[in-house]
């Protein structure tokens, strides 16, 4: 459920380009521009989609298989995940316009008492740094209890949700850093409901969804008349819908119509005159700058004009929402597919948002280049995760992580392979000497993979070593250690044990038992002089303290 990339590779290419669309679309221009998108794509998906303009309200239902026409309709809602949270920041909105709040009110101040909300250094988390994804909380809570990821917070509740906070150190300032995080967001939604004083659906009901109109929106309590839409993996398998606590639901679990969206984008363009119009005008005000956001709204530079969008996902659904104020337009797109790891809808929504954009293709069935299979082929260490071994066959990429069973790979001729029984991209990366490596895309995961059969980096010798030994400080009272003893390299983190660092390249080491990579980087004088450290997706970058050299923990 994430600000996806790419709405935000968008952004360069935007402020390039000339406004596109002068005119009113119609319905039929615009089932033509969805069909060029998704026509016959490997996914299977099927999308509901609007552009919003004053004069006109062109809607259509496609899919990549006529065939499957059946599958939506104006009466469908989907789950629009991530988007859900532009709709708490317009309750927050709401409540800071009664004079209930601030911006700069520390979280902890809307939580109970005795909640334990952690700060750097004495530096607080704000509900600013909430909405712009600056709190430094991580992306999701460590108390999660996900039994399946079909429906990873099912079993969250709003006691193991905070608690979760007590669990964290700060690892910067909030407010320095941005790091998208759903932990931060379903806290959020808690707090608005507990300011409000009532429960998150009945809270949208009442100062959202009744005044616009949006009578089939819902969270948990489905309207009459409302079909839920099925959802789908993007190898066309159907999939389980996702299910959240009331009180945490502002982080994606909304479900809405294609017609509930439009009017959500009307309000926002400000065109009824409901008294929630003051307050989604607030969260479309700039609140941070790097990235540029208002609030939980990315604010997209298009044509020298500024654009707010978003997107969403969960396991079975991809949205996206884009309002632009300044042509008075929006765009809606919800889709029955989660579609995330293959790049989401920003290709075909920024498209509607300005024709000079390009638009993206349909994803085909293609056979592999024999010469990349074998390339490929070898054992892996996936950063944070499995090894993974990688071979091929009858003309066919077949996958083997650690201790389960192979399983074959498709491959699409936007070069990606994707397993045939999985929601999951493996995309290949050639690298500058020729030799291929691949990046594995999972769940909102992004993990880079380092082939482990290639012939061993040559040893550094006992001085080389030295050079590296030292202290490195992670964060507030966390270090890790580094030495040299018998001819090898340790490490060892504040409170743990010793653990060996294997050379990979020069200046890079790896511990491969834990997915650890280590990159000692040097100054001017040629001296090591910090190193970052980079596991499952995550850098913990530290200052070498030399004075420390050789000293255990």
């Amino acid at each position: 459920m994430n600000i996806r990339p790419a709405v935000l590779a968008a952004t360069l290419a935007a402020a390039l380009s000339v406004p596109g669309f002068a005119q009113a679309t119609t319905d039929a221009e615009l089932a033509g521009i969805v069909r060029q998108r998704i026509d016959g794509d490997r996914t299977g998906a099927c999308m509901a989609v609007a552009v919003v303009e004053k004069s006109h309200v062109a809607r259509t239902f496609q899919c990549a298989n006529p065939a499957d026409a059946a599958r939506i309709g104006p009466d469908s809602a989907f789950e629009i995940g991530s988007v859900s949270k532009t709709m708490t920041a317009a309750l927050l909105a709401d409540l800071i316009l009664q004079g209930k709040g601030s911006l700069d009110d520390t979280l902890a101040s809307w939580l109970p008492e005795g909640t334990r909300v952690p700060d750097y250094q004495g530096q607080p988390i704000l509900l600013r740094h909430v909405v712009t994804h600056t709190s430094g909380l991580p992306a999701l809570p460590s108390r999660l209890g996900a039994t399946t990821m079909d429906d990873p917070y099912a079993n969250l509740d709003e006691a193991a949700l905070l608690a979760s906070l007590g669990d964290v150190q700060l690892a910067a300032a909030p407010g320095t850093k941005f790091e998208y995080s759903n932990f931060a967001s379903m806290v959020l939604s808690y707090a608005v409901t507990r300011r409000a004083g009532t429960d998150f659906e009945s809270l949208l009901k009442e100062r959202l969804f009744a005044p616009l109109g949006m009578d089939r929106a819902h969270v948990n309590q489905p309207p009459a008349g409302v079909r839920a839409a099925t959802g789908h993996t993007p190898d066309t398998r159907a999939t389980s819908a996702w299910h959240f606590a009331t009180n945490l639901a502002g982080v994606g679990g909304v479900r809405a119509t294609l017609d509930d969206m439009v009017n959500y984008v009307q309000g926002g363009l400000g065109w009824t005159g409901a008294p929630i119009t003051a307050a989604l005008a607030k969260t479309h005000e700039p609140v941070s700058e790097k990235p540029a956001m208002g609030m939980n709204w990315l604010m997209m530079p298009v044509a020298g004009r500024t654009v707010l969008a978003h997107e969403g996902g969960t396991g079975g659904f991809s949205s996206y929402v884009a309002i632009d104020p300044q042509q008075q337009r929006g765009v809606v797109i919800l889709s029955d597919t989660a579609l995330h790891s293959i790049g989401g809808l920003g290709s075909l929504g920024n498209h509607l948002v300005d024709a000079s954009l390009p638009l993206g293709k349909p994803r085909k069935v293609t056979a592999a280049d024999p010469a990349l299979l074998e390339a490929l082929a070898g054992e892996y260490q996936l950063q944070g995760a499995m090894k993974m071994t990688l071979g091929h066959r009858d003309g066919k990429l077949f996958v083997q992580p650690a201790g389960q069973g192979e399983f074959e790979m498709g491959h699409d001729d936007a070069g990606d392979f994707f397993p045939l029984k999985l929601d999951a991209v493996l995309r290949p990366t050639r690298k500058a000497d020729g030799s291929y490596t691949f990046t594995w895309l999972q769940m909102g995961g992004v993990l880079p993979a380092t082939r482990i059969d290639a012939a061993a980096a040559p040893a550094p010798s006992a001085a080389e070593l030295s050079a590296y030994a030292g202290d490195y400080p992670l964060m507030p009272g966390f270090s890790l250690n580094v030495r040299s003893e018998g001819g090898k390299l340790l490490a060892q983190a504040t409170g743990q044990g010793a653990f060996e660092l294997d050379a990979a390249a020069k200046d890079r080491f790896e511990a491969p038992a834990f997915g650890i990579e280590i990159r000692f980087l040097r100054g001017a004088d040629g001296q090591v002089e910090s190193l970052e450290l980079h596991q499952g997706g995550r850098v913990l970058r530290g200052a070498r303290t030399p004075a420390a050299a050789g000293a255990g923990r």
